[in-house]
C-alpha cells in the first residue's frame, strides 16, 4: 500500500476508471499529487483497490484502480459505542479516536445532563458530519470498513436497541471491574456526556441488563472514558 488511502463511497472496480467525487478530488489538490503518482481506494464494503492518479486539475480528479486487496483491519470483538453527546471538539475527537480503536458502531445519545441539544436539520447536519469524521478516520488508520453512526435517540430509545448486545456503563460507584465480564462477542458501551448520567440513567441502564463497571479509582472526562474503556475491551478481548 503506498500513497494516501481515500474513502470513495463508489461501487469500485478492480481495472476500472473513474473519476473521484469533488471532496476526494479536492483532497488531492492539497496534498499537491501528480498525475502517475500512487494511491489507495476503498468504498467501505471491505478491502482496498491500489490506483493511479490519471489526471488532476481544478475540475476533477481521474483515477485508474487496480486489481482488488482483501485487506481487513476489523477486530473481532464487535463494541457499539452509546456516547453522551458532547460539545463540538470533544465528540468529534471521541468519535476519531473509537474508530481508531476498533468501534463496530457509534450511537449518540441524548440524556438529562446533555449540554448540547439538536433536532431536525441541525442534527442531520450533525450527524452527517460525524460520519464524515468516522471516514476521514477510517483513512488514517487503515480501516476499509466504516463504522456507522447510528440516528441519536434519547437514552432509553438507545438503551432498548442494544438489548441483544452485553451492556456496560461507566460508574465511579461501580462494584464491577473489567476482569468480572463475562465472555461476550458484542458489546454495548454507554458513556455519559460532560456531566455524568444521572443516577435514575445509571439505574435504568442496570435495569435492562448493563453492568456497572469502575475503570480505576479515578473519575475520567467524557472523550477520555469511552476511548480508555475501548482500547481495555480490545486488549482484553480484541485484536490489541
Amino acid at each position: 500500500m503506498s500513497g494516501p488511502r481515500l474513502y470513495v463511497p463508489l461501487q469500485l472496480a478492480a481495472g476500472s476508471e473513474l473519476e473521484l467525487p469533488a471532496e476526494a478530488a479536492n483532497h488531492l489538490r492539497v496534498l499537491r499529487l501528480q498525475p502517475g503518482q500512487a494511491l489507495t481506494l476503498f468504498d467501505g464494503s471491505g478491502g482496498e483497490y491500489p490506483a493511479e492518479l490519471l489526471a488532476l486539475d481544478r475540475k476533477r480528479a481521474q483515477v485508474r484502480l487496480g486489481e482488488h486487496h482483501a485487506r481487513e483491519a476489523e477486530s473481532p470483538l464487535a463494541i457499539t459505542l452509546l456516547q453522551g453527546v458532547s460539545k463540538g471538539e470533544r465528540m468529534d475527537f471521541t468519535i476519531q479516536k473509537a474508530v481508531e480503536l476498533g468501534v463496530a458502531a457509534i450511537r449518540p445519545v441524548f440524556t438529562e445532563r446533555s449540554v448540547v441539544q439538536l433536532r431536525g436539520e441541525r442534527l442531520t447536519k450533525r450527524i452527517d458530519h460525524w460520519q464524515a469524521v468516522a471516514a476521514a478516520a477510517c483513512e488514517q488508520c487503515g480501516r476499509n470498513r466504516v463504522p456507522p453512526v447510528l440516528p441519536a435517540l434519547p437514552l432509553p430509545q438507545a438503551l432498548a436497541a442494544t438489548a441483544a448486545e452485553q451492556g456496560i456503563v461507566l460508574d465511579p460507584a461501580g462494584s464491577q471491574r473489567l476482569g468480572e465480564l463475562p465472555p461476550a462477542g458484542s458489546f454495548a458501551l454507554l458513556i455519559g456526556p460532560e456531566g455524568g448520567l444521572a443516577d435514575a440513567e445509571l439505574a435504568a441502564a442496570s435495569e435492562a441488563g448493563y453492568r456497572r463497571l469502575r475503570l480505576g479509582p479515578r473519575i475520567l472526562r467524557t472523550e477520555t472514558a469511552g476511548l480508555a474503556m475501548l482500547a481495555a475491551l480490545q486488549a482484553l478481548r480484541g485484536d490489541l
